[in-house]
């Protein structure tokens, strides 16, 4: 079953990564980087402070358990135990597959890009969505930028797919967690 899993995914990796423009090389290795997101990201904060004020303190620290989690859990733990070579290292799809940018690591179960992207739109959303309903938008700012990983070579669609469900869950773990610890915080505080 893993054996025709695994195939699948190939064949899907090898059909979206034929998808590419040369004009598109560029734009897609620029998209992938983390610095190009950096204006959103501090929109992102200024969103939490206007909304939580003096309570932010909770959501930042949740961010940076979320963070933490999704990354640690993708590169730290998932990537050398599972030890899956990235398409782009894989001999067999040498000449069948496109790759712009390099290779970067070895493995690539699964993708941080998805873990981490998928991780903020989570808590993003849990944290600010009643206020700011549109936030939900992230979640294609996070396709849009682990579809990039695909594009260039460097990830299967599984990869990325798993990634995202490993940043969802860090981001509700780290949601639950520090909602709690606020609550107990703020109890005695009143205290």
């Amino acid at each position: 079953m893993l054996d025709q899993i695994a195939k699948w995914d190939e064949e899907l990796f090898l059909w979206l990564n034929g998808f590419h423009v040369d004009f598109l090389d560029p734009v897609m290795l620029f998209l992938t980087k983390t610095y190009p997101w950096i204006p959103m990201y501090a929109f992102l904060l200024f969103l939490v402070f206007k909304t939580y004020g003096k309570a932010s303190w909770w959501v930042v620290l949740a961010i940076g358990l979320t963070i933490l989690l999704a990354d640690q859990t993708a590169s730290g733990l998932m990537k050398p135990f599972f030890a899956r070579l990235r398409p782009c290292h894989e001999p067999m799809l040498e000449g069948m597959m496109y790759n712009y940018g390099g290779c970067w690591g070895r493995f690539g179960f699964v993708s941080s890009h998805a873990a981490n992207s998928f991780a903020v739109a989570t808590l993003m959303t849990l944290t600010l969505g009643q206020q700011y309903p549109k936030i939900k938008w992230l979640f294609l700012w996070a396709g849009i930028f682990t579809y990039t990983r695909i594009y260039l070579g460097v990830h299967y669609p599984g990869d990325v797919i798993v990634g995202a469900m490993v940043g969802v869950l860090s981001a509700i773990v780290a949601f639950y967690l520090f909602r709690w610890v606020y609550s107990l915080v703020a109890k005695k505080q009143a205290a």
